[in-house]
């Protein structure tokens, strides 16, 4: 399996080095995951493709914005952010996750393979939104939640004309679901990437939504009334 050669089909270029990081990021998280449950997956042509090249799959969301700041909402193992981080250096990566045994792991990785343009932090995506509204240029998650979920935790963190990039499988019927809950705080889906994994491995979409208008400050509500009513 050529990686490097693979990744080009997502407008991405792997030096040596970046491809031994992946191998890096690989062992680690197979050996981590011996003792804490970060991944399903850990046959290594899946991890490649199921995990690294569908994360780097967000480059064709964003392959002409340099300098930007990600936010990456319930990253788990690190997923989509720290393998786009390793073939991007020009941008800046914040994640967040509510486990901090897996912000931990990230810390841990990050500082393993000399990544140095991502932070971790330990917190709730409601709770961070209170401090960091409408503070980044691009905010993802990658089959966190479905969409309309997803979006109320997302969409507050997001410029005003930035995007909100959510990862997912190929189900039209939750992009359509979504589309209410997206309208209502200050969203508007403009494109979706839809892909095959190499190999046969899947089908994906990618979904590119504008941040059109502020979000209402009474959103994101707390996660159980999210969860008990969705918009």
């Amino acid at each position: 399996m050529e990686f490097n050669e693979l990744v080009k089909n997502l407008d991405l270029s792997l030096s040596d080095a970046m491809l031994l990081k992946y191998e890096k990021y690989y062992n680690k998280l197979v050996e981590v995951n011996k003792y804490m449950n970060l991944t399903a997956i850990v046959d290594k042509n899946e991890v490649y493709i199921k995990h690294f090249y569908d994360s780097l799959s967000l480059n064709l969301a964003i392959n002409n914005l340099n300098g930007i700041k990600i936010c990456d909402v319930g990253a788990g193992a690190g997923f989509p952010s720290v393998p786009l981080a390793i073939a991007r250096d020009d941008i800046n990566v914040t994640i967040i996750d509510s486990l901090n045994k897996r912000i931990n792991f990230l810390n841990d990785l990050v500082k393993e393979l000399n990544i140095n343009n991502v932070i971790a932090v330990h917190s709730r995506a409601e709770d961070f939104a209170q401090n960091n509204r409408e503070s980044f240029d691009v905010v993802t998650a990658r089959a966190v939640a479905r969409l309309n979920i997803l979006s109320e935790l997302c969409l507050p963190l997001v410029k005003v004309g930035g995007l909100f990039v959510a990862m997912k499988s190929d189900n039209k019927e939750e992009i359509e679901e979504g589309k209410s809950a997206i309208n209502a705080l200050g969203g508007q889906i403009e494109k979706i990437i839809e892909f095959d994994l190499p190999y046969d491995m899947g089908k994906r979409n990618v979904i590119i939504i504008r941040k059109v208008r502020e979000t209402n400050k009474k959103y994101p509500r707390m996660f159980s009334k999210i969860k008990e009513r969705p918009l």
